[in-house]
C-alpha cells in the first residue's frame, strides 16, 4: 500500500470545522507501527525533544516532495488497531478537553471554540491505551533476542539500501554534528525499518487517547501528553499540516525517526533545503534532525559510545557501580579499583563511565562500559537495550558496506 504524502492544510481549517463547513478527510487504511518504545513518550525519545528551524515561513514553503511507495507493517510491539478501537465514539466537547481548549487558544491564535472543534473529532483509542501500559512485572529481559529482532537479515538489507540512497546526506550530517551514519542507520532502522513501519494510528486519536482517559495502572503520564497535542496542533499550524491526516505510533510518534511533536518542533532541520522539515516524506531531513537531536542532547565527535568491561565479581562493588543506571558517574580508575576489567580503549578514556548490564533471560548478564554518547542514545530513547540495539545495528551495517556486501 502506498504510504500517503502529508495532506497539508493551515490550521485555519480549525475555523471552519467550528462553523461545520470541514468534515474529517477520509482515513486510509493502513496497519498500526509504533517504535519499540515511545522514543518520545519517554525522552522518549526522540523523542521528546529539537532545534526550532530557520526557514519556515508559509510563503516561502514548497510542495510537499512525492513519497516513495512503502509497504505498511504491523506495529512493533503492538497490533494494528482493532474492532474496538472502530466503535470507539467520537471525544465530544468533554470539560477537559473544553478547559484544554481554554488553556492554549492564545498560543494557537484560536477561539476555544475552534479548538474544541476539531479535539471533539478525536477518538479514545483502546488500543492506545493497552499499548501504553508497561511490562508485565516479572518478564524476563533478554538482550540477545531483542538484538535479533532489529539485527537480521531483511532490516540490514534496508539499511544498507538507505545507506546508498541517502550516503550524501548521511556524510554531511556526520560533518554538521559530529554523528556518524551508523549511528543515525541504527535509529531510523530500529524506529522504523528505514520507513516501512511509520505507524497507523492517527495523531490526534493517540495523543488526545493519552491527554484526556490515560490508562490506569501505570504512573499518570497525561500532563506530558497534553503538551505534546499542543506541540501537535501548534506544529500543524505552523508547517500547514492537516490534524486530522497524520499518522504514527501509539504514542503520537511521527516520521522516520519516529518525533514527537515536541521534539519535531524543537530539533527538526531543513536538510534538504526546500524550506520545511519534512521528517516524513525527506530522509534527508530525517537524517539531518536525528543527528541534530544527538548533537543537541550531548553527541561529542569521534567519542565511542562504549568499551569492553568485566563487572565486579563481588555484589556490592556491582551494585555500586549499577546505581548511576545509565548516566557516566565514574572515572576508569574508579571502575577498576570497584574491581571492574576494562578494555585497553577504556581504561584510555578521558571522560567517565557507567557500568550497563544486558540481562539475558535465564543466561549470566553481560556489560558494556558506557560513554557520553551512550547516554546521549538514550536521550532519545530511555533504554540501554534499545541503546544497544542502535549500536549493534549500526556496527553491523558499517562493516557489511566496508566489505562490500549488498
Amino acid at each position: 500500500m502506498l504510504q500517503p504524502s502529508i495532506p497539508r492544510r493551515p490550521l485555519l481549517a480549525l475555523a471552519l470545522l467550528a462553523a461545520g463547513l470541514l468534515t474529517a478527510p477520509l482515513l486510509r487504511a493502513q496497519e498500526a507501527a509504533s517504535a519499540p518504545a515511545p522514543a518520545q513518550a519517554a525522552s522518549p525519545a526522540a523523542a521528546n525533544p529539537a532545534a526550532a528551524k530557520k526557514k519556515h515561513s508559509a510563503t516561502a514553503r514548497k510542495a510537499p516532495k512525492a513519497k516513495a511507495a512503502k509497504p505498511t507493517r504491523h506495529a512493533k510491539g503492538g497490533t494494528a488497531p482493532g474492532s474496538a478501537d472502530a466503535r470507539a465514539p467520537a471525544l465530544g466537547q468533554t470539560a477537559a478537553v473544553l478547559a484544554f481548549a481554554a488553556e492554549h487558544a492564545a498560543s494557537l491564535n484560536q477561539t476555544p471554540e475552534q479548538i474544541a472543534a476539531l479535539l471533539a473529532q478525536a477518538r479514545i483509542l483502546p488500543s492506545v491505551q493497552r499499548l501504553i501500559m508497561p511490562t508485565p512485572a516479572g518478564t524476563a529481559k533478554d538482550w540477545m533476542a531483542y538484538r535479533d529482532r532489529f539485527v537480521e537479515p531483511r532490516r540490514l538489507q534496508a539499511g544498507l539500501a538507505f545507506w546508498e540512497a541517502n550516503a550524501e546526506a548521511l556524510a554531511r550530517a556526520e560533518e554538521s554534528y559530529g554523528v556518524p551514519a551508523e549511528i543515525v542507520l541504527g535509529i531510523i532502522g530500529v524506529e522504523t525499518f528505514y520507513g516501512r513501519i511509520m505507524g497507523g494510528f492517527r495523531i490526534l486519536d493517540a495523543l488526545a487517547t493519552l491527554s484526556f482517559d490515560f490508562p490506569t495502572g501505570r504512573s499518570d503520564r497525561s500532563p506530558f501528553f497534553r503538551e505534546e497535542l499542543h506541540q501537535f496542533l501548534l506544529l500543524s499550524q505552523r508547517d500547514g499540516l492537516d490534524p486530522l491526516a497524520l499518522k504514527g505510533s501509539y504514542a503520537g510518534a511521527m516520521g522516520l525517526g519516529q518525533f514527537m511533536p515536541g521534539s519535531w518542533m524543537r530539533h527538526a532541520v531543513d536538510f534538504d533545503g526546500d524550506g520545511h522539515a519534512d521528517l516524513i516524506n525527506s530522509p534527508a531531513d530525517a537524517i539531518g534532525s536525528v543527528a541534530n537531536f544527538l548533537a543537541q542532547h550531548g553527541w561529542q565527535r569521534a567519542l565511542p559510545t562504549d568499551y569492553t568491561v568485566a563487572a565486579p565479581a563481588g555484589t556490592a562493588e556491582r551494585a555500586q557501580l549499577l546505581a548511576p543506571d545509565v548516566r557516566p558517574t565514574f572515572t576508569p580508575a574508579q571502575m577498576q579499583a570497584l574491581g571492574a576489567r576494562l578494555s585497553e580503549g577504556g581504561q584510555e578514556h578521558t571522560g567517565k563511565l557507567a557500568l550497563i548490564e544486558l540481562q539475558m533471560g535465564d543466561a549470566a548478564p553481560v556489560y558494556v562500559a558506557g560513554t557520553d554518547n551512550f547516554f546521549a542514545l538514550t536521550r532519545y530513547n530511555q533504554s540501554a537495550y534499545y541503546a544497544m540495539a542502535v549500536i549493534s545495528l549500526g556496527r553491523k551495517l558499517g562493516q557489511m558496506r566496508r566489505a562490500g556486501i549488498e
